[in-house]
């Protein structure tokens, strides 16, 4: 296979809402350009990127996906992303590896929550874009109606360069603004298409459309301004070369329509691909650090040293791992070792790819700007940077975002738990968000992740995939204890048997500390009343009774002991003895000391559509949640909270239904409060129903 210079490389992130046809679209690109043999369909599971099982099973992406083809003698990279917000980071991780963007939009149904989101993200990263008007064959589609939603969101710039020649069941062609000339499909989804003149009765409505067009071009150029004035048009040369100005500098942003089904209006979408769309070397270098930490930059443009960096990665229980790289600068051959500059180590290649979904074709090298595979890397994760060992920079890793929702996960089989650890572990070095911890308090396993989706979908591939099965389940509030008051306790062990009996005397003074201190004990013994070897015993026995709780068997925490007199014996006295007594002197202090509960308090920030700010709030109060502020941001309004955990578990779906999936949430730990008195009952008789307890031991 050959190698292919920057200036004829296209790398494309393809995103959009869930179910705007996104992954179809793709299929249908591919299948023009002679990629494939057929029109690869997401509903039967042939689409090319949609190659994983549970895609298939659930006819939605889960994953960023790389499909390739030959276009005008242009190598252009697709990169397929998920629309689901759960899925967002796969979206991310694909924007940041691709020059541009094609936004696909649904014809009935507009702009959506995650058109938004992307755009925005695509936006962030400085991505030209290019819009599709998906499925412009569907019952009650409207090119008219979509193009008044695109520019209420995003502006005048969103200019159509192509418009439907019919709509709904008639959608087999469009016209081109461009050449003014309209291109006919074939009605077998091959693709084929007959150039013609405009239609009669569009001829009108796409002469006003071609003027706009025109317009919108000359505005962003004197020349070419003073060129439409003199002419009342623009050559059809000076028209493509001021468009393509335009759209890199993000200034203009075409919008075509499309059936992906049908295969109607591709060949124009490549067209605007490679005409219009930046190559890697029209993309501003990358910055990044070298060894001493100075800033550098690297680009596909020059003779800058070899750089790529890995902006995915999947794990395969049979191939191992694929590390899927861009290539930021030089040249990456098959042949030879890597230097990973993130963890300053040497990588050993076990085969250098391009991919076609999950078909991988071996080649000898990938050049600056292109988009490949490199199987087998040891130890190289997602986010981290190949380079030159000579001339070495570590490029800035993508900001995923944090994970929103936590289930506690348990084994169906006991004695599964290093088999799920495994599995957790391979998977988490394909998914940046997942997170797997255990929670030292409560004992249990957490998974994390985006939603219950996401959260749900890495349980079908444990199972799937390494045969492990489990089960979710809300994970539990971890609770603490504490005291408000201050108190003196005594502990007197005494037992007599037959040989040599059990005694040990301790008396305490108990106080609270300050939030956050957790535990500080004082010895304060003069006199030898208690021996020194003994004393450790009694702050033992303190501890164990401590993290045991008294009201509900939690831990308690942030209060001090001072041990300040006590009795012993010669022959009966032991360290066993003297930690009884401490754990009975705790006891009887903690009792005088007005003992209460405390419950872990998250900083919550939500992002919502001004629209929904008002009852977002509401339901935050509602859930026992202290407001902190609320700001604009991005289109929309932050809002922060203070809100006890024990309110925000599923909080995800609540969110979701109040703001139609338009909103979207960051927890992080903050503090421990104490638990209202009205609630603290029954936090208690929940926790010892689940104890067993009857009633308080004696």
């Amino acid at each position: 296979m050959k190698t292919w210079d920057a200036s004829a490389v296209r790398n494309v992130a393809v995103v959009g809402h869930g179910g705007s046809g996104k992954t179809s679209l793709v299929a249908a690109l591919l299948f023009d350009m002679g990629a494939t043999t057929r029109l690869g369909r997401v509903d039967d599971g042939t689409a090319i990127t949609d190659f994983d099982a549970d895609e298939i099973e659930r006819k939605i992406s889960l994953q960023a996906a790389v499909g390739w083809g030959e276009w005008k003698k242009t190598r252009i990279n697709l990169i397929d992303a998920p629309g689901y917000a759960v899925f967002a980071a796969e979206a991310q991780a694909a924007l940041r590896a691709a020059d541009a963007a094609i936004v696909v939009v649904d014809a009935v149904a507009g702009v959506e929550v995650q058109t938004e989101k992307m755009w925005r993200l695509a936006e962030q990263y400085g991505l030209p874009r290019l819009i599709v008007v998906n499925r412009e064959d569907r019952e009650r589609a409207s090119f008219e109606r979509t193009m008044e939603s695109l520019r209420a969101a995003f502006g005048r710039g969103v200019v159509p360069i192509a418009v439907p020649l019919a709509e709904e069941k008639d959608f087999r062609g469009v016209a081109d603004l461009e050449t003014d000339k309209a291109d006919v499909y074939a009605d077998d989804q091959s693709g084929k298409f007959e150039q013609t003149e405009v239609p009669e009765a569009l001829k009108e409505a796409e002469a006003a459309a071609h003027a706009q067009l025109v317009e919108m071009v000359a505005e962003i150029d004197e020349s070419l301004m003073e060129e439409f004035f003199a002419l009342g048009n623009l050559p059809f040369a000076d028209l493509v070369k001021g468009l393509r100005q335009s759209v890199l500098q993000q200034k203009l942003f075409p919008v075509l329509p499309a059936s992906s089904l049908r295969n109607v209006g591709m060949h124009p979408i490549l067209d605007a691909i490679v005409d219009l769309l930046p190559s890697p070397e029209d993309r501003a270098p990358w910055a990044g650090v070298d060894a001493a930490g100075a800033e550098v930059t690297r680009g596909a443009a020059g003779d800058d040293p070899f750089s790529a960096f890995v902006w995915k990665t999947m794990v395969d229980p049979h191939a191992g791992r694929i590390s899927m790289v861009r290539v930021v600068s030089g040249e990456l051959k098959a042949d030879a070792p890597l230097y990973n500059a993130s963890r300053d180590l040497v990588e050993r290649i076990g085969g250098l790819f391009a991919l076609q979904g999950k078909t991988t074709t071996p080649v000898t090298a990938l050049r600056a700007g292109d988009i490949g595979a490199i199987a087998k890397l040891k130890d190289t994760l997602t986010n981290e940077t190949l380079a030159d060992k000579a001339s070495p920079v570590k490029f800035a890793p993508t900001a995923f975002p944090e994970p929103a929702t936590t289930f506690a996960i348990e084994p169906k089989t006991r004695g599964d738990e290093d088999k799920i650890s495994t599995a957790l572990q391979r998977l988490a070095e394909e998914d940046p968000v997942l997170r797997v911890s255990r929670d030292a308090q409560t004992h249990e396993m957490l998974l994390s992740g985006m939603g219950q989706l996401h959260v749900e979908v890495i349980v079908a591939r444990l199972r799937k995939r390494y045969r492990v099965e489990l089960n979710l389940k809300r994970p539990k509030v971890p609770y603490r204890e504490t005291i408000k008051g201050a108190a003196e306790g005594h502990g007197r062990h005494k037992k007599q048997t037959g040989g040599h009996g059990q005694f040990a005397d301790c008396k305490i003074r108990m106080k609270p500390l300050a939030r956050g201190e957790d535990f500080k004990f004082v010895d304060d013994i003069f006199g030898g009343s208690i021996p020194r070897n003994y004393i450790p015993a009694v702050e033992k026995g303190i501890q164990e009774a401590r993290l045991r709780g008294f009201l509900a068997g939690y831990p308690m925490v942030d209060f001090q002991v001072e041990l300040y007199d006590g009795q012993y014996h010669d022959v009966d006295s032991s360290e066993m003895a003297f930690k009884i007594a401490g754990s009975l002197g705790f006891k009887d202090a903690v009792a005088k000391c007005r003992p209460t509960l405390l419950e872990p308090v998250l900083k919550v920030e939500v992002h919502v559509p001004e629209e929904y700010a008002g009852s977002v709030m509401g339901d935050l109060s509602s859930r026992r949640g202290r407001p902190q502020g609320m700001e604009p941001k991005a289109g929309g309004q932050l809002i922060r909270a203070e809100v006890p955990m024990a309110e925000m578990l599923g909080y995800d779906a609540t969110l979701t239904s109040m703001t139609g999936g338009r909103g979207s949430y960051h927890v992080e730990f903050s503090h421990y409060d104490e638990v209202p008195a009205h609630l603290q009952e029954k936090v208690i008789a929940a926790a010892k129903a689940e104890r067993g307890d009857v009633k308080e031991e004696e």
